[in-house]
């Protein structure tokens, strides 16, 4: 297998390179079933990229530089007690990226971002849950991975990136169980997982509006260093 694929801009985290979970979305729609996709640079924007097939390894390549690689995966993860709407609802009133934010135009929550151009998926502290953030987000033009992108940052608020410089995604293994339908409202949340060193280890849950999980990720953030 030997194809190329464009990451628009619309779909950035930092100001000039692709979002990890729409980018670890994108290349996993090439592995059959559950997917891990590990980032090894900023994936670049606005230029073909190669996909490659390698054995299982499916490589995402700007010339001869390896961007990304996926691998078929299985994610055991145990999801936290589902995030009401409602709670979500008050959990992004205390979304610290409205404060200070790395990447404020990021696809899935920059707060830079217009409505209808961006996921805008706000998760802040849900009351009486210190260890999970959550937010509402209203399902709009979802693909899988669109619906990667909507788990993704979640899990960097979770293991509280604010503070600790340009965190990005390292890795990330997600299952979908169901895309949710145009204009259906649903709950992302995060949580931690650990840490050693500059890895922090989150996962990450999509819940319908009556708790069922849809999707499920596990992560690795990698602070820069100092």
């Amino acid at each position: 297998m030997s194809l190329r694929i464009v990451i628009r801009r619309r779909y950035r985290g930092p100001v000039d390179s692709g979002n990890g979970g729409y980018v670890c979305g994108v290349l996993a729609g090439f592995v059959a079933g559950e997917a891990e996709v590990t980032l090894r640079l900023p994936p670049p924007l606005e230029r073909p990229l190669d996909v490659e097939g390698d054995g299982e390894r499916i490589l995402l390549l700007d010339g001869d530089a390896l961007v990304a690689e996926a691998v078929p995966s299985h994610v055991e993860l145990v999801p936290p007690a589902p995030v009401s709407w409602e709670e979500a609802l008050d959990a992004t009133t205390r979304y610290l990226g409205f404060h200070e934010h790395p990447f404020p135009e990021c696809f899935t929550c920059g707060p830079g971002r217009a409505e209808r151009d961006s996921l805008r998926i706000f998760p802040g502290s849900v009351a009486g849950r210190p260890d999970t953030v959550a937010a509402p987000w209203v399902a709009h033009e979802v693909d899988p991975a669109v619906l990667w992108a909507a788990i993704d940052c979640p899990g960097a608020f979770a293991v509280g990136v604010i503070g600790r410089g340009e965190t990005v995604l390292g890795r990330m293994a997600a299952r979908i169980d169901r895309i949710p339908a145009e204009g259906e409202r649903c709950i992302s949340a995060g949580f931690a997982l650990g840490e050693d060193g500059r890895k922090l280890y989150a996962g990450t849950a999509l819940f319908a509006e009556t708790g069922e999980v849809l999707a499920l990720a596990k992560q690795t953030w990698i602070v820069p260093r100092g």
